[in-house]
C-alpha cells in the first residue's frame, strides 16, 4: 500500500504541472471582461548615477475592462514565440543614462493571466500581509496598502531631492476616451520615500525636473514622500500612467516597487 501511496504522489504532481503548463492561463480567466496584464520593468543605472544601488524593479499588475469585440474570445492565448520577449533601450533622464529591461507583454494588447503557481504564492502572500496589516484588502485579487509617510525626511526635502531623482512612467490600459482607476503602490526600500502622481502622457517624465511638469491635481491623484499609498483618480484620459519617483539615494543592492492599477466600472 506504501508503495502504490509512493507511485501516485509523483503522477499526481506531474499531472499538476503539465495542466498548469498548458492551461493555467484558462484558469483564472475573469468572468467580467476585466482581464489582468503582469509584467515588470527593470532599470538599471549607470555610473553617473549617485546611487550605491544602481537596480530598480517595478512589478506591475494593470487590471482593465477590455472592449466587448475583445472579449469575447475568453479562451484566447497570446503567441509567445511571435513576440519579441525583451527590449533593451539606453535612455537619459537629467543628462543622466539609464537602461531599461522592458517586458514585451505590458504593451496592453495580450492578456497574461498567472499560471497555477504563481496565483497560490500570491494569495498566500497576500493573506500573510493582510494579517500583519500590511494589506487593507481581504481579497486575493485586490491590493490596498496603508498610507505610510516617509520618516527619513521631510517632505520639503524630498521636493528638493527628486528634482534630480529617477522617475518611472507606469501607463493604463483603457479602451476608453475617459476612465477612473483605483491604484495602490509600496517600495521595500526603507531609507527614502517616493512621489506618485497620475499624469496625462508619458510626456510629462521629461517634463517632471522643469516647470512644464502638469499633473492631475485632485486628491486621491498624487501622493509625496510616501513608502506605501493607495489612492483613486478620476477622469483620467486613456494616455495616462503613473509617475513614480525616487531621489538619487537609493543604497541597497536593490530596490523593489510594486504597482496595482485597477480599472473602475
Amino acid at each position: 500500500m506504501k508503495k502504490l501511496f509512493y507511485g501516485i504522489i509523483p503522477v499526481v504532481a506531474f499531472s499538476v504541472i503539465f495542466v498548469n503548463a498548458f492551461f493555467g492561463h484558462m484558469i483564472f480567466v475573469s468572468e467580467d471582461e476585466q482581464v489582468s496584464n503582469k509584467y515588470s520593468v527593470y532599470a538599471h543605472l549607470q555610473p553617473e548615477w549617485n546611487s550605491d544601488s544602481k537596480n530598480v524593479i517595478f512589478e506591475v499588475t494593470n487590471s482593465w475592462y477590455k472592449p466587448e469585440k475583445e472579449g469575447n474570445d475568453v479562451n484566447h492565448v497570446m503567441n509567445a514565440e511571435a513576440k519579441e520577449y525583451n527590449t533593451n533601450q539606453l535612455q537619459y533622464i537629467n543628462s543622466k543614462s539609464y537602461v531599461e529591461l522592458r517586458h514585451e507583454f505590458s504593451d496592453c494588447q495580450e492578456e497574461w493571466q498567472p499560471m497555477l503557481y504563481r496565483k497560490a504564492v500570491d494569495t498566500v502572500r497576500h493573506e500573510i500581509e493582510h494579517v500583519q496589516g500590511k494589506q487593507l484588502s481581504s481579497n486575493p485579487e485586490i491590493s490596498i496598502y496603508p498610507n505610510m509617510d516617509n520618516t527619513n525626511y521631510d517632505n520639503s526635502q524630498q521636493q528638493l531631492k527628486i528634482k534630480d531623482g529617477y522617475a518611472q512612467f507606469i501607463p493604463i490600459c483603457t479602451s476608453k476616451d475617459s476612465t477612473s482607476y483605483d491604484y495602490s503602490i509600496k517600495t521595500d526600500n526603507k531609507d527614502v520615500g517616493f512621489d506618485v502622481y497620475f499624469v496625462s502622457s508619458s510626456i510629462q517624465r521629461e517634463n517632471f525636473s522643469s516647470s512644464d511638469f502638469d499633473y492631475y491635481k485632485e486628491p486621491g491623484c498624487f501622493a509625496q514622500n510616501k513608502q506605501s499609498y493607495s489612492g483613486t483618480c478620476n477622469d483620467i484620459t486613456k494616455d495616462s500612467g503613473l509617475l513614480v519617483v525616487f531621489p538619487d539615494e537609493l543604497r541597497p543592492w536593490i530596490t523593489k516597487v510594486t504597482v496595482n492599477l485597477y480599472e473602475k466600472r
